[in-house]
């Protein structure tokens, strides 16, 4: 009799993981995920498909402006591989201590479609070499 009383738990249980797991899956592959792109990539792409968006790029040191009397810079994000494509990138939080232009950059958000300016909500520098160990060091 108890061998039958703890199958049904076990599959409760089970049931209960499967679920849960298929929620999982299912938002993080719902239609509000950002996209992980290349300068290059969003260039290439319709500007109503960069509603939300993470653009991976270089400072670009040329148009690089901190928003007088508040939080924020504007600044122009380089394509990695091909320097004259860049997209306009307007921040309005906390300036990562490491951000500069050169600087490897993270931006989550999305195009504004009348300005053509990528809104980020959320900026992220690389860590600089200087952080990393040189090879051949423990």
């Amino acid at each position: 009799m108890a061998a039958k009383k703890n199958t049904g738990v076990y599959i409760v249980a089970f049931s209960l993981l499967v679920l849960g797991l298929g929620y999982l899956i299912f938002s993080g592959l719902s239609k509000d995920s950002a996209y992980f792109l290349t300068v290059s990539e969003a260039l290439a792409m319709d500007p109503k498909d960069l509603g939300k968006a993470r653009l991976f790029g270089k400072v670009d040191a040329d148009g690089l402006t901190s928003k007088a009397g508040s939080l924020g810079v504007k600044f122009r994000l380089l394509d990695e591989s091909d320097q004259g494509k860049y997209i306009w990138v307007d921040y309005a939080g906390a300036v990562p201590d490491t951000f500069k232009p050169g600087v490897e950059v993270i931006v989550e958000g999305g195009l504004r479609n009348d300005t053509g300016v990528f809104k980020a909500g959320t900026l992220m520098t690389k860590c600089p070499s200087k952080y990393e160990k040189k090879r051949g060091q423990g």
